[in-house]
């Protein structure tokens, strides 16, 4: 009798994109909170009529992950090199993205925003390469100075 070799590791945690699809939207719709009613069942508003929710909280990277049943963060990430889930986690992402960008405009969320903008989706990393670019050829025309200095010149060289 012929045995199938088993190919090791544990099995994927979702077998299609739309099964992860839709644990991803009830996160994001579970971030939003549930209207906020009075003992009559009305729905209640505030001063500006805007609508009261309760058990609202910002979509995270992290909580993204452990809604979708992963141990850590990293673990989505690594998810995420499995081509077939690749734009699906992509666009969660984005999500997340979104709401962290659009807190940068709030008086209240501004730094955490911006840490999170920088340390989950790269913020701020092109004006550390141009910066360290600018720096390295600074670095480099000094040396070129060193290595080839100019020749003695006369200050009546450059009189007219």
């Amino acid at each position: 009798m012929a045995y199938k070799k088993h190919p090791g590791g544990k099995p994927p945690k979702y077998k299609t994109a739309a099964q992860m699809q839709e644990k991803i939207d009830a996160y994001f719709t579970a971030c939003e909170g549930e209207p906020l009613t009075g003992p009559d069942g009305v729905q209640m508003f505030d001063k500006h009529g805007n609508e009261l929710r309760v058990g609202c909280h910002p979509p995270t990277i992290t909580g993204l992950a452990l809604a979708l049943g992963f141990a850590s963060r990293q673990s989505l990430l690594d998810y995420q090199a499995k081509r077939e889930f690749l734009d699906t986690i992509t666009r969660a992402k984005a999500r997340c993205e979104q709401y962290a960008e659009e807190r940068l405009f709030d008086r209240d969320g501004t730094s955490g925003a911006q840490f999170s903008l920088k340390n989950n989706f790269g913020w701020g990393a092109a004006e550390k390469e141009k910066d360290s670019t600018a720096q390295q050829n600074e670095m480099q025309s000094l040396a070129d100075l060193l290595q080839h200095p100019l020749p003695d010149r006369n200050i009546k060289d450059f009189e007219t």
